[in-house]
């Protein structure tokens, strides 16, 4: 297994932004451009954050193809390709593939709630495309979760799979993973970053990542130099924004922040609408001592 493509660190979870009901490639290519300034190993375009439910899939492709060529090599881009319809999930895949992105991010097929089988099975047919997977593990968002021993299984059964984004919020799921097996546990929430990575896990896809990619690599870096100290204290520094991005449903709260740090547009697309008024005081108070606004 070790030819596998080695994802980890600081990740980030692309917001997409939009102006005008339209996907705003001029401000992506900043975020982009600011990300690989800002010391991020990975982009993750097309997932929850980048409100892929409501991408047609020109869009869907358009951001992929325009994160691949923006990254140019320097990092990897781990495409957000996964559905609950199989044949959907492959061409989005596929696609992919193709434009160069390398490897892919699967969820959980939402909504249909099939069983392990059915999950396993779904997935070996997309490995048939040729691409890395990251297997995307969040019951809370597709209503369903896959169990350790069938991630284990995918992962000594199917060589395309590499890693798995752990978003489950169960403290013991990743250690569960890491004691039967060597895949990649990467974060797949913020605050959980520190304790999962205590146990084995080698990185976030972060959502704060968005607007502080530097912040966020500290913490990763710290976890990888063995340095917990430095660890536990940039995770305390940072843990009011962590909790911050979810006052309201992902990514309502880290685009409002994005927006007061005057790079995106607040938009976004229904049934998501921006961040309520009560909360947007408290936001800006906690951007403050990062120089947002201050």
């Amino acid at each position: 297994m070790s030819d596998r493509i080695k994802l980890e660190g600081s990740m980030v979870a692309l917001v997409t932004p939009f102006r005008g009901g339209e996907v705003d490639f001029d401000a992506m290519g900043r975020l982009i451009d600011f990300q690989l300034a800002g010391g991020t190993q990975g982009l993750v375009p097309c997932g929850t954050t980048g409100e892929s439910p409501t991408l047609s899939h020109i869009e869907h492709d358009k951001v992929i193809e325009f994160t691949v060529e923006r990254a140019a090599g320097k990092v990897p881009v781990i495409a957000g390709t996964g559905s609950n319809n199989t044949a959907e999930a492959v061409r989005l895949t596929a696609h992919a593939r193709d434009a160069g992105a390398d490897a892919c991010l699967v969820v959980n097929p939402y909504y249909n709630k099939p069983p392990q089988q059915g999950m396993y099975e779904h997935v070996a047919t997309l490995a048939e495309v040729g691409l890395p997977i990251v297997l995307y593990n969040i019951p809370g968002r597709a209503g369903i979760e896959l169990a350790a021993e069938t991630i284990i299984r995918m992962y000594n059964e199917i060589d395309q799979v590499v890693a798995v984004k752990e978003a489950t919020g169960k403290l013991d799921a990743a250690s569960a993973l890491a004691a039967e097996c060597d895949i990649t546990i990467i974060s797949g929430d913020d605050s959980l970053t520190l304790p999962i990575c205590s146990v084995g896990g080698r990185g976030v896809i972060s959502v704060l990542a968005n607007i502080f990619p530097a912040e966020v690599r500290k913490l990763t870096d710290a976890v990888g130099a063995g340095d917990m100290a430095a660890a536990t204290a940039q995770h305390l520094k940072l843990f009011p924004l962590f909790k911050g991005m979810f006052v309201q449903t992902n990514p309502i709260p880290i685009k409002a922040a994005l927006a007061m740090a005057g790079m995106i547009e607040n938009e976004l697309r229904l049934p998501l609408l921006p961040l309520a008024e009560k909360y947007r005081a408290d936001l800006a108070e906690m951007l403050k001592p990062f120089g947002v606004g201050a």
